[in-house]
């Protein structure tokens, strides 16, 4: 009869924690209480982290995490910590920054040696049960560094020294460039010739697999043929978003996009769904939606969000983190299917669903069919498109009788940010009310749940609040504020905004390297204050700041953030010309700033009418405010001077230069054009 442990993990609200709490690994959370034992029997600490819908996070716990006799050893030896990191992303970040310096390469899961101080001395990713992969197995491992730890401490000691060093020293960042040499178009031009030539012009993205949407090197350039008219740039950006909609990565019948793609073809995804990319590719979606009106998009668009609002969204209006990409314990199964039963469910209509939908006997992929569209330039009649529909519907009927994949269904600050930034998006694109009403909820269920005074939170799960909010929470947030009151016209948010970017600059700021940390100043339990800059699987807080630094500078006149935005994008121009890839945030802040932005004020008690014509265009660098009444006060630098009539003005400026105002939103878009 099997033994059943219980371990601290059980009071904790993190699914990936509780996926853990049964093992007979004496797992700790990351605290008080391990730290301290750790000191007390002067014990190397073992920290493993990892995801909830992390596939190669499952398989470790099935082949070592479970094994009793694997489990006695990690007891024995060390103190051992397991760490959710969407949790704690300040020690994931610093952690696997160790790791990296150690092996040259990280991912999940993360596996990290300490000493009892905390200090990472050695480190990898996932390790087999037996030797393989021309890597030793985690016993061999854990006794090697029980070893090296009990007979080698000083080399141990001395190695912890270095990487905390090579950590801080990493840290720092600083201003090399003349201003006048960075803010120019041709570093722009040379930006999107970089990313053009990692570009895959057969089966979009950029580079080889495995392949993540990188949105951020998509929406550059979708400006950059905004701002240039480049013919290339927009033919990558639009392929690769054509071949990932229309691809495997895609869910088909439910909507929603999988992490990243296996294969250069994006047939084959890893199969986890979270929060943050399907927030991300919807913003991108939306702006190539409002470039080009092809319905495909709106389509895509539509369907994602669908399964955002059935599978992702709580009764509150928040949003849950991912979904797992295993279920029953096979990665995909949840998602794939056989011809058999496709004919079986379809009849007739099997023929033409498995011709478009790529389903063979035996299988694209690991004996079973991925259901994606290689042929979707392929014409079909209406009657064809009527059919396909029909069968979406059947298949999709019999799927949601099948076991889920688990949900990871904590509510994370900043990917909830993303994801109102992105509904904020979708409707200036397509007008719905239905996606400013899931955006206005999920503030609400924020403001309500993880702000405590002018401090927030990082997660909430079932009522239990956990972690100081990070950079990255802020800086997300902030920008949702600024989207949300452009979509509203409420100055409400943008005064949340200012107070939030007030609260940053006194808690994360570096004057002396001139960027934020990703830990606040009060944070004690990291070993290294990271100051983050890679724009990755998500935007860096860094990046995302400098835009809002820049936005709200304008606002509300705040000349020293504005300074303080262009330093920011100045230390990074260099970087930002040679690497596009891993900085396109920074890079479209540089648009913004080379470009400038265009200051819209629609005045007047029927102001409020004009805005939605206005959001349907796509207009990158733009702030948009509405004055419906006289301003009670002069916070708001670009409502100063407007005359206020019952009949609707638009008023365009740019770089302290002021058109005449007029009437209509196409007088307006001329204008624009004119400046």
């Amino acid at each position: 009869m099997k033994t059943i442990h219980t371990n601290r993990l059980i009071h904790e609200a993190s699914p990936y924690l509780l996926q853990h709490a049964h093992n007979p690994v004496d797992w700790y959370p990351w605290g008080e209480e391990a730290l301290q034992k750790a000191k007390a029997e002067d014990k190397p600490i073992l920290v493993s982290i990892g995801y909830a819908a992390c596939h190669w996070c499952h398989v470790m716990e099935r082949e070592s995490f479970e094994n009793e006799a694997t489990a006695a050893l990690m007891n024995q030896y060390f103190i051992n910590i397991k760490i959710d990191r969407e949790e704690r992303p300040d020690l994931d970040h610093v952690y696997m920054d160790a790791v990296q310096a150690i092996s040259g390469g990280g991912g999940w899961p993360l596996n990290v040696f300490l000493t009892p101080d905390c200090r990472p001395f050695y480190g990898g990713t996932y390790y087999p049960p037996v030797r393989a992969f021309n890597r030793m197995s985690w016993t061999e491992l854990l006794h090697a560094i029980h070893d090296m730890f009990t007979q080698k401490r000083n080399e141990v000691e001395a190695q912890a020294e270095n990487l905390v060093n090579h950590l801080a020293t990493s840290n720092l960042l600083e201003l090399q460039e003349d201003k006048d040499e960075v803010f120019n178009e041709d570093n722009l031009l040379a930006a999107a010739d970089a990313i053009l030539k990692h570009a895959d012009t057969e089966w979009g993205g950029f580079g080889k697999a495995p392949k993540f949407p990188q949105t951020f090197i998509i929406q550059y350039l979708l400006r950059h043929y905004y701002f240039t008219g480049s013919e290339p740039a927009i033919r990558q950006a639009l392929l690769s978003l054509d071949k990932m909609i229309f691809g495997g990565i895609n869910d088909q019948l439910g909507g929603g996009f999988a992490r990243y793609s296996t294969d250069a073809q994006w047939l084959a995804p890893h199969f986890e769904k979270m929060l943050y990319d399907n927030a991300l590719l919807v913003s991108t979606i939306s702006e190539a939606y409002q470039l080009t009106q092809q319905p495909h998009y709106a389509e895509a668009i539509r369907n994602t969000l669908a399964f955002v609002r059935r599978e992702l969204t709580t009764p509150g209006g928040a949003f849950f983190s991912a979904l797992d990409a295993d279920s029953e314990g096979v990665e995909g199964k949840f998602y794939t299917w056989s011809k058999a039963e496709v004919d079986a469910i379809l009849g007739d209509d099997s023929d033409l669903f498995c011709k478009i939908y790529d389903v063979s006997e035996k299988g694209n992929w690991d004996s079973t069919n991925i259901l994606w569209q290689p042929r979707y330039e392929m014409p079909l009649s209406e009657e064809e498109k009527s059919t396909l529909a029909r069968c979406r519907e059947q298949l999709f009927a019999i799927r949601e009788k099948r076991i889920r994949p688990l949900l990871d269904d904590k509510i994370l600050l900043g990917w909830n940010a993303l994801m109102i930034t992105a509904c904020c998006k979708v409707y200036s694109a397509l007008g719905d009310v239905l996606f400013l009403q899931m955006a206005t909820a999920a503030i609400q269920f924020l403001e309500t749940k993880l702000q405590q005074g002018d401090e927030w939170l990082h997660s909430w799960k079932e009522g239990k609040t956990a972690h100081a909010a990070f950079l990255d929470d802020y800086a997300y947030l902030i920008q949702a504020y600024i989207h949300l009151q452009e979509v509203t016209g409420s100055q409400y948010y943008l005064l949340k905004a200012k107070a939030l970017t007030t609260y940053v600059q006194q808690h994360f700021w570096d004057n002396e390297a001139g960027f934020f940390f990703f830990t606040p100043n009060h944070q004690s339990d990291v070993v290294v204050r990271k100051k983050d800059v890679y724009d990755g699987a998500m935007p860096s807080g860094n990046s995302v700041m400098a835009g809002n630094l820049h936005y709200l500078s304008i606002v509300f006149d705040e000349p020293e953030w504005l300074t303080q935005s262009l330093r920011m994008v100045q230390s990074m121009a260099t970087a930002m010309v040679r690497y596009p890839t891993s900085f396109g945030v920074w890079a479209a802040a540089m648009q913004n700033m080379v470009y400038g932005i265009n200051e819209i004020v629609i005045t007047g008690a029927a102001a409020s009418g004009e805005l939605p014509e206005l959001l349907q265009h796509f207009i990158p660098n733009k702030i948009v405010q509405l004055a419906t009444e006289p301003p009670s006060d002069n916070v708001f630098s670009l409502l100063r001077g407007k005359e206020i009539k019952s009949e609707a003005a638009i008023y365009v400026c740019k770089n302290n230069t002021c058109l005449a105002p007029v009437i209509t939103v196409p007088a307006a878009l001329d204008l624009i054009g004119e400046l």
